[in-house]
């Protein structure tokens, strides 16, 4: 899907870039990781983690290259490019460790280079030199991800797609507001500022409901609707989905017009150079979700996770090349999809999660063309939260997590403050990931009022000390095989 978002001249500013950066690692050998997820999925926190237990040495059995003593340090250096902001390592740890409070949300793009010194796993690797691999960590917003399948819509088929998604049975009432705005307008009339305005604002706060906690939405394009940045109030975001014109063309000046021509406008000025600069720049990908909370949300909000899925998959240019080619295009040929906070559900569960997603990404695999690229499914954390335990219930004994809930999580009406450890029987998945594909497909309504289970949200842990009063690295569930998968080959 990719190469049709792209005219000639977009590929040939590509290959230009992209020569240009394989002369630049000639002697340098490096590898781009893009890190992406839709909100809340811990992209920040996984990147903190990778980077952390990396430097520190953490307990990563499943990684070969630490486990078998290849390791020699890594290190920060700094990134290539000067115009990307640096993803902030040093805040993110202090949050996490110093303060016990999850680092703020990725907002934008954000890098950061980690150099890695290794010795070979052969011989006659070690006979010539000590390896050495940069990994260019690239962090952004799956919501931007989300806008890449737009290069490819007009302005008709966009608004389409809008009002087809606006109108389905758990979207319908926080879109009412917005699609009874558009009913009323006019597009054949002069355009009108006050009226563009106020039915951007309205389509904005619907795509807003949507991702809340209660539905959990995940398909919202366009994503700078949602995180506007320096673009806030610029016309390239004052536009919204108008019904069909039921005509070939607008009529110049009229409202339709304009809205056409500022949705242009926003795929030229946002979303292509994002494409360009650096979606088409990664060499390998890991996509993180949040399945806990689309499962906390109800069956429609896991359908609405497996359509945003597809549409991020189908975003990638996946495969692998040859050595010519790959002097000119770079090409993705692994992609993780992680699902995190596995440590909110005990280890049993683990298994029943990570088949869910694994139904949903085969599902999302199948209508993306990833062809040539290796793709795996993983249920992990980043950061562990909780331990287990178990607790007697008159003759049964139950499976617990233990740790210490957000202020503000609730469990059976008891509010926690902040500070309070407890133990937590979060409920089992499902025996058959088939059945939650099932009871989304019987109507896809809105049921998170009557959720068969139910998570709640942690304070990150409480890090242990040596007896010489060394704090040890960032606990994790599985982070050492998304290591393994999305860089252990590069360092054998």
């Amino acid at each position: 899907m990719a190469t049709s978002l792209t005219t000639i001249t977009d590929e040939a500013m590509i290959a230009l870039d992209t020569l240009s950066g394989r002369a630049a690692g000639l002697f340098s050998p490096s590898l781009r990781l893009g890190v992406t997820g839709l909100s809340r999925a811990g992209k920040t926190v996984f990147i903190t983690a990778f980077v952390h237990n990396l430097i520190h040495g953490g307990r990563l059995p499943l990684f070969e290259a630490q486990k078998s003593g290849r390791i020699a340090r890594a290190f920060l250096e700094q990134q290539p490019d000067d115009a990307v902001p640096r993803f902030q390592y040093e805040d993110h740890v202090d949050a996490l460790v110093s303060s016990r409070v999850w680092p703020d949300s990725t907002r934008a793009i954000s890098e950061l280079r980690l150099t890695i010194e290794y010795e070979s796993a052969s011989g006659w690797g070690r006979l010539f030199s000590r390896g050495r691999l940069s990994v260019d960590i690239v962090d952004y917003p799956g919501e931007w991800l989300l806008d890449l399948p737009l290069l490819g819509k007009d302005y008709a088929e966009f608004s389409a797609d809008a009002f087809h998604l606006a109108s389905l049975p758990v979207r319908a009432d926080l879109s009412e507001e917005w699609r009874a705005l558009a009913a009323a307008a006019d597009p054949r009339a002069d355009a009108d500022e006050m009226t563009a305005r106020r039915l951007a604002e309205s389509f904005a706060s619907y795509l807003r409901a949507c991702k809340g906690d209660s539905r959990a939405l995940s398909t919202l394009p366009p994503g700078r609707f949602l995180m506007p940045g320096d673009l806030d109030g610029s016309p390239a975001l004052t536009f919204a989905p108008l019904p069909d014109l039921g005509e070939k063309r607008a009529k110049p000046g009229s409202l339709h017009a304009m809205m056409e021509r500022r949705y242009e406008a926003y795929k030229t000025h946002v979303v292509k150079p994002f494409f360009r600069e650096h979606i088409t720049r990664l060499d390998r990908q890991i996509v993180l979700i949040d399945a806990m909370q689309a499962l906390n949300a109800g069956s429609a909000a896991v359908t609405d996770l497996e359509r945003a899925v597809t549409e991020i998959l189908s975003c990638f240019r996946p495969g692998r090349g040859s050595l010519f080619t790959d002097l000119f295009s770079r090409r993705i040929d692994r992609i993780l999809i992680a699902a995190t906070k596995a440590d909110h559900i005990h280890h049993e569960s683990h298994d029943r999660l990570q088949a869910i997603v694994r139904r949903l990404a085969d599902r999302a695999v199948a209508r993306a063309d990833l062809t040539g690229a290796e793709v795996d499914v993983l249920a992990m954390a980043a950061v562990r939260a909780t331990r287990e335990g178990t607790v007697r219930q008159g003759r049964e004994t139950l499976p617990v997590i233990i740790g210490t809930p957000l202020a503000g999580e609730t469990i059976n009406g008891e509010s926690f403050d902040g500070t309070t450890e407890t133990a937590i029987f979060p409920g089992d998945l499902p025996d058959k990931p088939g059945s939650v594909f099932a009871a989304a497909a019987s109507g896809g309504s809105h049921d998170a009022e009557h959720p068969t289970i139910r998570f709640v949200r942690f304070r990150p842990p409480k890090l242990e000390r040596t007896t010489d009063g060394v704090t040890l690295s960032l606990p994790h569930i599985r982070l050492d095989r998304a290591l393994q998968f999305l860089i252990g080959d590069r360092l054998s």
